[in-house]
């Protein structure tokens, strides 16, 4: 008789078993360029049991978030810089209506916030650009004006950087002395000129006229708009007046678009020509 193979039950899933560790192995083997034919070489590098026990960090639970959430801290809500009796007057002010010059004069009083004398400002919008001229206000600007006269030593002071004056007056005759500190005068609008009355046969009368409250006016060079000071909130609702109309006068109506008035800390004021 042939030999007779007897295989024992269960034997049959041991045996799978094992085939299939003996390939896990030799997938794990490589062969490296270089080494002599048959020549094996096991991959090196951390046992699976050891990359377990690498630990890695951990997710902040929910409990921990929730903490975090809790310590961050609101902004309290900034209270407002402003008085009662200036928002109450402020929430009466229509932005979009024309008040009377006297009814916006009023207003502004009702607006003073400040522990100082508010200067009061006039912004014009003109029809064009290139509108300019001078004039003294009756009540003057309540602003002293630091007023020179064009010398030989003052311009050797202004070459140097030294200007402490506020309108400088000159003669005719002395224009090719001012061209050499030009550059200097000029970008601060000290630069005398017949347009502002500033370039004049009598500068001792026109030092008089302008410490007495003239000033000129003139539209910006891109914009149809003037920027003037009128005087102080102290001077009261009559000499007010008297300024901006006397103003409004020189600049001539037809050529005003809108009025806005303001003092320092106050909102604008739209006013009826």
């Amino acid at each position: 008789m042939g030999k007779i193979k007897i295989r024992t039950l269960g034997d049959e899933s041991l045996e799978n078993k094992q085939k299939q560790e003996s390939k896990q192995k030799n997938k794990e083997k490589k062969y490296v360029k270089g080494t002599k034919g048959g020549e094996r070489v096991v991959s090196v590098g951390p046992s699976e049991e050891e990359i377990a026990k690498i630990q890695l960090p951990q997710e902040e639970t929910s409990e921990k978030k929730e903490v975090k959430k809790e310590k961050k801290t609101f902004k309290k809500a900034k209270k407002s810089p402003h008085s009662k009796s200036y928002q109450k007057a402020l929430g009466t002010l229509d932005r979009n209506k024309k008040y009377k010059l006297s009814d916006g004069l009023e207003m502004l009083e009702k607006l003073k916030r400040s522990g100082f004398d508010e200067t009061i400002e006039l912004h014009i919008n003109t029809i064009e650009t290139g509108i300019s001229g001078n004039i003294t206000l009756p009540h003057g600007t309540g602003k002293q004006v630091r007023v020179t006269i064009a010398d030989d030593d003052l311009l050797a002071k202004v070459a140097q950087g030294k200007i402490d004056f506020d309108v400088l007056l000159a003669k005719p005759e002395m224009m090719p002395k001012l061209a050499r500190v030009a550059k200097i005068l000029g970008p601060k609008g000290l630069m005398p000129n017949p347009k502002n009355a500033t370039l004049v046969k009598d500068p001792e009368k026109a030092m008089e006229n302008f410490k007495k409250g003239q000033i000129n006016f003139k539209t910006e060079a891109k914009a149809p708009i003037m920027h003037l000071t009128v005087g102080k909130l102290s001077f009261g609702v009559k000499k007010l007046s008297d300024n901006i109309q006397a103003l409004i006068e020189a600049i001539k109506k037809e050529k005003i678009r809108n009025v806005t008035l303001k003092s320092t800390m106050s909102p604008g004021i739209k006013i009826e020509i």
